[in-house]
């Protein structure tokens, strides 16, 4: 994980260390927005059936865009700090050359 130390130093970054903890958060948010949603829209059904099913059908299928969504900006995150390491290492290594 990170240090203390570590938020104000700048040779090591902290971000990848916590995008899982983001993630985790921005899934619970998704999955409780969704099922406030849902809950919602199953409501609506006694007053219009056709819409109440599908505003609930709607519900489950933004949760589960949402959940993607979040990961795929999570993995964007790390990949962007990725190819700085990577980078860095190509730049170490040509180093050694001159």
């Amino acid at each position: 994980m990170f240090s203390f130390g570590d938020l104000f130093q700048w040779e090591r970054f902290i971000t990848p260390s916590i995008i899982k903890i983001f993630y985790g958060l921005a899934v619970i948010v998704v999955v409780l927005i969704g099922l406030s949603s849902i809950v919602q829209s199953v409501a609506l059904i006694p007053l219009s059936p056709i819409m109440g099913f599908v505003t609930t059908l709607a519900a489950v299928v933004a949760t589960i865009i949402g959940i993607i969504f979040a990961r795929i900006a999570a993995e964007f995150v790390l990949i962007v700090f990725r190819i700085n390491e990577h980078l860095g290492a190509i730049r170490d290594r040509g180093e050694g050359m001159t």
